[in-house]
């Protein structure tokens, strides 16, 4: 696969793409680089305040940017339903969807659906949320799911016996390991079952490496100190950190259960490209255990 370049890419006029936390960082970037291609981008957010701020933000610098503001959380599963209420009233086709929102190592609490933070508004949340689009998806010729995952899925572990951390000391790594490793086992899965089903949808997976977004408002005061000297050498922006997710969406040469990462020194920055993922990720036991255990916990069905 060439190196990748969002000015190669063709107007993409017509078409729609949803972005769930598309208000700031990743999912900021990832908005503005769909609109400059002309897609009408659906900025799902759960801060509306924030949402129109960065609305306007992306108009001043792109006029034409076409985007539509619909509020979701999805860490609440009555949200997900909501908002794909009101999109699938509105629009019978969805080209793309970005699983992108998230939140990284917050201290614990339980989402009101009784989910670990984490695994609920990262995973969990985006399960149902591509459950209840799949339609539209599917009518949409050539149409693509993007899923973020992370570089610290590599140190993740599903535990089925504690997934909300009832039972055990709260790690918050551990917590946001697990959350992402769930998001890489579902993007790997949904495309297999896709294609199970001759569907011709794809299913593909991203991570941004190290990109120092608000993501990091819960590190602890010792890092944000060292942040420049980390910012130097370790990490990129956030508009770097966008581009394997807008590779994923945008590319010709991307296949179905493809993963897309930066290229550089660990995964951590650098050019976007094909990167690859752990042996557990990939374990097809475990991806139908997930699957099943999360259409339970967001009643849900689909695929089977």
């Amino acid at each position: 696969m060439k190196s990748f370049n969002i000015d190669d890419i063709s107007n993409q006029e017509g078409k729609i793409a949803i972005v769930t936390g598309a208000n700031s960082g990743l999912g900021f970037e990832t908005t503005k680089g769909l609109a400059k291609k002309g897609f009408l981008v659906i900025m799902a957010c759960r801060d509306l305040k924030k949402a129109h701020k960065a609305l306007t933000k992306i108009k001043k610098e792109l006029s034409d940017a076409d985007l539509k503001i619909i509020q979701i959380d999805t860490s609440s599963l009555k949200s997900v339903k909501a908002f794909a209420d009101e999109f699938l009233q509105h629009y019978q086709k969805c080209d793309l969807l970005i699983n992108n929102a998230g939140i990284m190592v917050p201290p614990f609490s339980l989402t009101q659906d009784g989910f670990e933070d984490q695994l609920g508004t990262n995973y969990l949340g985006h399960f149902l949320l591509t459950g209840l689009l799949l339609p539209a998806l599917e009518n949409t010729e050539n149409s693509r799911i993007v899923t973020l995952s992370s570089i610290a899925h590599k140190k993740g572990k599903i535990n089925f016996e504690d997934l909300q951390f009832k039972k055990r000391t709260y790690k918050k790594w551990d917590a946001y390991g697990q959350s992402k490793l769930a998001c890489l086992i579902f993007a790997y899965e949904l495309d297999r079952r896709l294609k199970a089903k001759g569907s011709k949808t794809i299913s593909v997976a991203s991570h941004p490496g190290v990109s120092l977004t608000n993501l990091w408002n819960h590190m602890p005061y010792g890092f944000k100190i060292i942040s420049p000297i980390f910012d130097l050498f370790l990490s990129q922006s956030a508009e770097d950190g966008a581009k394997p997710t807008l590779l994923a969406a945008l590319n010709n040469g991307v296949n179905g259960g493809d993963y897309f990462g930066p290229t550089g020194f660990n995964e951590m920055k650098g050019k976007p490209g094909k990167v690859h993922s752990t042996p557990l990720s990939k374990n097809m036991g475990i991806a139908k255990k997930l699957w099943s255990v999360s259409e339970e916990l967001t009643s849900i069905n689909y695929l089977d």
